[in-house]
């Protein structure tokens, strides 16, 4: 069902950028590949269609760098009709009085300013596809934030508030513009934030995982990433085309607004 699109997908060095950028590519997508990791782009893009398929290391902070990435997606396939802003971090885990303004500029430049960059030179171009689309991956910690997760909570929150504000500009244009949220998602990522809470906390990795996460699921397990993709792949697809300026989330049922 994405046959023929052409998609940017930032961050997709690994985790569910990675996947995001195997499944386009698996329903018909020429994906161009965009993280600051050439060597795991690289490996991304191994069982990927090579014809279909572009590598450009990117720094989603950087943006000259981000502007060559989007110059070179259409260079490469004559246009663009899908962002999807994937790159993130998670930042510190620390009670905020110990969080340093540096260690809070850096959290917002990756996820809030890298997203913008991307949207600001992709718009042109997306305006111009008769199917244009955006969809910014925030998460559950920009509504229902984690205590010890102050940068990333303010981060996630904003990169909802582009999404609905974007929605509007691009509108007239008939581009798309969703946020979806996932909870904790499994992988290696989520393992790293249950450790440094943990840590922080000096309790068991067991027992943060359950205070951070399983005692709030209804469904008591985190996301297998692959319904996070195809929540990702359904936004970018034909049959969404009037779903725009949502925030959907993909949490087990953690948070209900």
């Amino acid at each position: 069902m994405l046959d023929d699109i052409t998609a940017l997908v930032t961050g997709a060095s690994q985790g569910i950028g990675r996947e995001i950028a195997r499944t386009f590519a698996d329903r018909g997508a020429n994906v161009v590949l965009a993280a600051r990791s050439e060597a795991n782009l690289r490996e991304t893009a191994e069982p990927m269609p090579e014809e279909r398929t572009l590598v450009v290391p990117t720094d989603v902070t950087d943006e000259a760098r981000v502007k060559a990435a989007v110059e070179a997606c259409v260079d490469a396939f004559g246009g663009l009709d899908c962002l999807v802003n994937n790159a993130g971090i998670a930042g510190p885990t620390a009670p905020h009085e110990e969080v340093s303004a540096e260690e809070w500029q850096t959290v917002q430049n990756v996820n809030v300013l890298g997203s913008f960059l991307c949207a600001k030179h992709a718009s042109p171009h997306l305006r111009e596809s008769v199917r244009g689309s955006i969809v910014n991956v925030s998460s559950i910690g920009g509504k229902k934030p984690y205590p010890l997760r102050t940068p990333y909570a303010a981060s996630k929150m904003a990169l909802i508030g582009l999404s609905r504000a974007l929605a509007f500009e691009l509108g007239e244009d008939e581009v798309t513009v969703n946020t979806v949220c996932p909870g904790p998602v499994t992988g290696d990522r989520i393992e790293r934030v249950f450790e440094a809470r943990a840590e922080a906390t000096g309790v068991s990795y067991e027992q943060a995982k359950r205070d951070l996460v399983l005692d709030d699921l209804p469904l008591d397990e985190i996301v297998p990433v692959e319904e996070v993709v195809e929540q990702v792949a359904y936004l970018a697809g034909p049959n969404a085309r009037h779903v725009t300026a949502q925030d959907v989330n993909v949490d087990s049922g953690a948070t209900w607004y």
